[in-house]
């Protein structure tokens, strides 16, 4: 019999019998933004997809869902109209401070889904500010959710080819979530002109994307690929994939850290941030 859980949702008895029973209490917790996806895909994209993915995966890694972080640190999106945004270092502090209070309520992990760049920078910090004072026995870590990937997969879904942002990868992601968030007869197509003649094209995404309005510089319309021919069965295709990677890196993590760490974690001074 299947439990609940979106933590959101639950009973407190029914959070207390899951942190008593489970081998690894396990916290999933959505970070996502609220900033334009073009004019056809809704702003809160990026919270929608990687809550989709830890409710999908929850019952794999006997994990509870936490209610989604909607605002990110997406400052390079300033100058289109409604964006909100967190200095990064609020970021990086909400995660610590989340991941504390899920220590204390019972959790030994806390994992901290992104989808969306840069909120992955600010989450990494607050996830390694959390493990100086936590006991050893606790794990913090943070990831936006294409990193479990493959290179094949990640070039059908965010790439040069398939575009980098309200694309057609997160657009029949959306569509697979709720149609309704999704108006395909207002796609656009952006394609800013970076070069392809050097080693990581790539790479140059974080320095392009470092600074406040830094997005709205490079794309005229917030898109950037061609989002037309999203469906939602596409989308459905993704998001197998992406959640039966993402489950298995959490999964073989928590597997086999107890062997590859082969000594104690050393003594930290408590630190004050």
């Amino acid at each position: 019999m299947s439990i609940p859980r979106r933590m959101d949702e639950m009973r407190h008895p029914e959070v207390k019998a899951y942190l008593e029973d489970a081998e690894v209490p396990t916290a999933l917790i959505p970070v996502g933004t609220t900033e334009q996806h073009g004019e056809h895909l809704a702003m809160g994209t990026d919270a929608f997809i990687p809550t989709e993915i830890c409710e999908r995966i929850a019952e794999d890694v006997d994990a509870l869902v936490g209610p989604p972080i909607t605002y990110g640190a997406s400052d390079m999106h300033a100058g289109y109209e409604g964006i909100t945004y967190l200095n990064y270092r609020t970021l990086a502090t909400v995660v610590r401070d989340l991941a504390y209070s899920l220590a204390e309520s019972g959790f030994t992990d806390a994992v901290f889904i992104s989808g969306h760049l840069t909120n992955d920078w600010a989450a990494k910090v607050g996830a390694n500010q959390a493990t100086h004072d936590l006991p050893e026995e606790h794990y913090v870590y943070a990831f936006p959710y294409w990193d479990a990937l493959s290179g094949e997969d990640m070039a059908e879904y965010l790439s040069f080819d398939a575009g980098w942002h309200a694309n057609i990868g997160e657009t029949a992601a959306v569509m697979a979530i709720d149609e309704g968030l999704v108006d395909l007869e207002s796609t656009s197509t952006d394609d800013p002109d970076l070069p392809e003649d050097i080693e990581n094209p790539a790479a140059l995404l974080d320095h392009l994307l470092v600074g406040k309005g830094s997005y709205y510089r490079v794309s005229e319309t917030g898109t950037w690929g061609d989002p037309s021919e999203a469906t939602a069965e596409l989308g459905e295709e993704y998001f197998e994939t992406i959640t039966h990677a993402v489950g298995e890196l959490i999964n073989t993590f928590q597997d086999v850290r107890d062997d590859i760490y082969k000594r104690d974690r050393p003594d930290r001074a408590q630190e004050q941030w």
